[in-house]
């Protein structure tokens, strides 16, 4: 078993505030969590794996291919692979857990 406490990590930030931290991975599956500060762009580009996001704080817009829906705790959003997505509006901190099938292996930011 592996378990985590999403207020004891620590997130390396770039500049502009946002972070990311690979939290765990199997054959199968990976997870991370996600920070985006207030005002900032997510640049996030398409991934080769499926995403399943859980909004775990703030506020934010999510555009996914050509639809466009508002997010806030609770939210969950499937992102197919390949498909261009990113949040954007963000009003207040967004932190996110971010599921990855399968498994993502970064090379960029989320």
């Amino acid at each position: 078993m592996n378990t985590f406490h999403l207020d004891e990590l620590e997130l390396a930030r770039e500049p502009d505030g946002h972070g990311y931290l690979d939290v765990l991975s199997s054959d199968r599956l990976s997870v991370g969590y996600a920070i985006w500060p207030a005002g900032v762009s997510d640049r996030q580009q398409p991934h080769a794996e499926d995403e399943v996001y859980h909004v775990v704080q703030g506020r934010a817009t999510i555009q996914v291919a050509e639809d466009e829906m508002p997010v806030r705790a609770g939210s969950v959003i499937y992102v197919a692979a390949g498909v261009e997505h990113h949040f954007h509006s963000i009003e207040e901190e967004l932190r996110v857990v971010v599921f990855w099938a399968p498994p993502h292996r970064r090379t960029g930011g989320v």
